[in-house]
């Protein structure tokens, strides 16, 4: 069962979709669901997925935390001094947020629908 403020999902990106995903498969045994030609994820434990689209700036690992309610977590974030740099938005499976912590790491949160 999901919890809200519980690590849900990692996300991590890749130059190259199809090199990465034969390195995992090839070194680990991992298996992938293609999202579209620009995302493939994961279930090797804790859920996670590869992000190669060229618009998606972000060049390290994505932590994602799960909400019931959204609006309600990004409210809590922003309390809590953290800094909402993606506000909501949809993607395929629910919605999702950015925001950097003090330190200047960037987490996304996201909920479904």
């Amino acid at each position: 069962m999901r919890e809200d403020g519980k690590i849900d999902y990692v996300e991590m990106p890749a130059g190259d979709l199809p090199a990465t995903k034969a390195f995992y498969a090839s070194a680990f045994g991992w298996n992938f669901t293609d999202y579209g030609p620009t995302y493939a994820a994961m279930n090797e434990g804790l859920d996670g997925g590869f992000n190669a689209d060229p618009a998606d700036a972000v060049k390290t690992p994505l932590v994602v935390l799960y909400a019931h309610d959204l609006e309600a977590m990004a409210a809590k974030v922003t309390a809590a001094g953290g800094t909402i740099v993606r506000p909501i938005f949809s993607f395929p499976g629910g919605r999702r947020f950015h925001f950097t912590d003090p330190s200047g790491n960037e987490l996304a949160v996201w909920g479904e629908g």
